[in-house]
């Protein structure tokens, strides 16, 4: 389940459509806003409650001002953590119903980080953690940022927790970009051509790509949740429909 801000509700709309079609999940792997999807859902926490919970958020509910760590990040995620142990418990990733992984990045070094062995809550801080913005989570002498920057669709994770057939979610396949207005609008276009670059390669190794066409919405309106559950839904079923290896 890959990263995307608000765009991350189009995962639950999958997995309503994934459920409904009777396809069992043997296990699960997330980047940023896929990984606290698919973290609740590895637990046991059902589309609709994620949805009923992914309602209630907004940026207030996950960050704070850092005065501690203002070095290396204007605001703090801890609210996030503190609302996933609300609704998980104090529990490690390597609890989870279903083999659950989620990525992130160790910014000191550029390298990858697999985190199955950790607090969920630390983990989920970490994946989400926007550089910059978001104080690094530190894990293991790991500096721990946004997985996004490594591999924002993480399927390579699905193969070592035993997957036969990998289905990536990809929330920016059909992102349009706009020509900027200032200087902030340059720094996310470049990030974001990166990353969508990096994740067409990355997805080619997946055995089917569900790709929601959320081009129309806005990445920080939680106002539109319940039109991109819709719109996951629609395109995983289109997807499934079009699968040979999934379609049964």
């Amino acid at each position: 389940m890959g990263g995307g801000a608000t765009l991350g509700a189009a995962h639950i709309g999958v997995l309503k459509a994934l459920e409904e079609r009777s396809i069992d999940v043997h296990c699960i792997s997330g980047t940023s806003i896929g990984a606290y999807i698919a973290a609740l859902y590895a637990f046991g926490v059902s589309p609709s409650d994620i949805e009923d919970e992914v309602r209630g958020l907004n940026w207030l509910d996950i960050s704070s001002f850092s005065f501690v760590k203002l070095k290396f990040g204007l605001l703090t995620n801890e609210k996030l953590g503190d609302s996933i142990e609300k609704m998980l418990g104090d529990v490690q990733v390597k609890d989870s119903r279903i083999p659950l992984a989620i990525v992130a990045t160790d910014i000191a070094n550029c390298k990858k980080a697999v985190l199955t062995q950790c607090s969920i809550s630390q983990a989920v801080m970490a994946t989400t953690c926007v550089p910059g913005i978001f104080s690094p989570i530190d894990i293991d002498d790991q500096m721990l940022v946004d997985g996004g920057l490594v591999e924002n669709v993480p399927i390579s994770p699905l193969k070592d927790l035993g997957a036969d057939l990998t289905v990536g979610v990809d929330l920016s396949a059909h992102r349009s970009y706009r020509k900027p207005d200032d200087l902030i609008d340059v720094l996310i276009n470049s990030m974001d051509i990166a990353i969508d670059n990096a994740t067409r390669l990355q997805t080619s190794d997946a055995d089917l790509v569900i790709a929601p066409k959320l081009h129309a919405y806005s990445r920080t309106d939680s106002e539109q949740i319940s039109e991109l559950v819709d719109e996951g839904y629609k395109a995983c079923r289109e997807a499934l429909s079009a699968s040979d290896q999934l379609s049964n």
